[in-house]
C-alpha cells in the first residue's frame, strides 16, 4: 500500500452514557468511510468518556476507597471484551471494510483499564492495548496499568500504540519501533499540546522512523490532533497536519508508506545503539 488514509476524530464526549457515544462513533466511522480514509483513529476513553468517579478527586489510596458504592460501580461498569458496545463497532467496520481503533475503560484483574483496541476490516479485533503509563500522580491512580507495549499488522502495516501519557516516555516509542512499527497511533486526552507535545511526537516521529497520528479533544490550548511523518532530511518540517484547537469534526491524515519504507531502509536512525550503555533503563 503506497497511501494511507487516517481520519483522527477531534471530538469530547459529554457524558459517560455509553450508548449514545458508540452511536456518535458509528457515525464518525460512516463519514470517515465516505471520505476515503482506510482508518479511524478515536481519542482516549471515547465510549466511556474519560470521567472518573467523584470520590477519586480526594487522591485517597485505592484501599480506602474501593468500597465506596460509586466507586465500585464504575468499576462494574468498565467494559469488556465480548460487549455489545464494542460488538457494534465491529459489525460497522465490517460492513464498511474500514480499520478502526476505539477506545474505553475495560475490565482489569480488578480495577478499570485504560483500553485501546485496533479492529480490522473484517471486524476481528487484531490489537488489545492497555495503557502502561498511567498518570499515577492524578486520578489514573485507580486503574491498572497495562504490562507490555504491542503492535499488529493492518493493510500490512506494522501498527503500535501509545495512549496520552505514554507519549512522555522515549522508551514507549523505541519499544514499538524495535517490534517493527512503522506506525504509531495516539489516543490522547489532555490540554497544554502546543508547543512542546508537538514537538515532542515530531521528535519521536524522527528518532524511531516511523509516522505518528494522534487524535486529541477540542478545547482551548487542546484539539491539535496531528500528524507527522519521519523524514527530516532535506524538509523545513516533519507535520502532515496539525488541527486547530477548537475545531470538532475529523482530521484527516495521509501518509506514503512507500517513501516512510525507503526512508527506513536508507537512514540511520536508531540502526546503531550501544545498549550495554543503557544499564539504568530497567531498574
Amino acid at each position: 500500500m503506497r497511501k494511507f488514509k487516517v481520519a483522527m476524530v477531534q471530538h469530547k464526549v459529554p457524558t459517560s452514557n455509553v450508548g449514545e457515544n458508540t452511536e456518535l462513533a458509528i457515525r464518525y466511522i460512516t463519514e470517515a468511510k465516505a471520505d476515503g480514509a482506510d482508518f479511524v483513529l478515536f481519542p482516549e476513553c471515547f465510549l466511556s468518556a474519560y470521567q472518573f468517579p467523584k470520590i477519586c478527586e480526594t487522591l485517597q489510596s485505592v484501599e480506602e476507597i474501593e468500597t465506596n458504592d460509586e466507586f465500585a460501580k464504575w468499576c462494574e461498569d468498565a467494559l469488556d471484551d465480548g460487549c455489545t458496545y464494542l460488538e457494534k463497532i465491529r459489525r460497522v467496520a465490517k460492513e464498511l471494510s474500514i480499520g478502526v481503533e476505539i477506545t474505553c475503560f475495560t475490565k482489569g484483574k480488578k480495577y478499570p483499564q485504560n483500553t485501546a483496541f485496533i479492529i480490522d476490516r473484517d471486524g476481528s479485533i487484531i490489537l488489545k492495548y492497555s495503557k502502561v503509563h498511567t498518570c499515577d500522580f492524578d486520578l489514573e491512580r485507580y486503574l491498572e496499568s497495562g504490562k507490555e507495549f504491542k503492535v499488529c499488522h493492518f493493510d500490512g502495516i506494522c501498527i503500535g500504540v501509545m495512549i496520552c501519557y505514554d507519549r512522555e516516555y522515549p522508551e514507549s516509542a523505541r519499544e514499538l519501533m524495535m517490534q517493527g512499527a512503522e506506525l504509531i497511533l495516539v489516543p490522547n486526552d489532555c490540554d497544554c499540546v502546543r508547543p512542546f507535545r508537538l514537538r515532542e511526537l515530531s521528535v519521536e516521529a524522527m528518532q524511531n522512523m516511523v509516522g505518528i497520528a494522534m487524535a486529541n479533544p477540542p478545547g482551548e490550548n487542546s484539539g491539535c490532533s496531528c500528524a507527522f511523518h519521519p523524514m527530516v532530511w532535506g524538509h523545513q518540517e516533519n507535520s502532515i497536519i496539525v488541527a486547530d484547537e477548537e475545531f470538532e469534526g475529523l482530521v484527516y491524515a495521509v501518509f506514503d508508506m512507500e517513501s516512510i519504507r525507503k526512508y527506513r531502509d536508507t537512514e540511520d536512525l536508531g540502526k546503531f545503539r550501544k545498549v550495554n550503555a543503557y544499564k539504568h533503563l530497567l531498574s
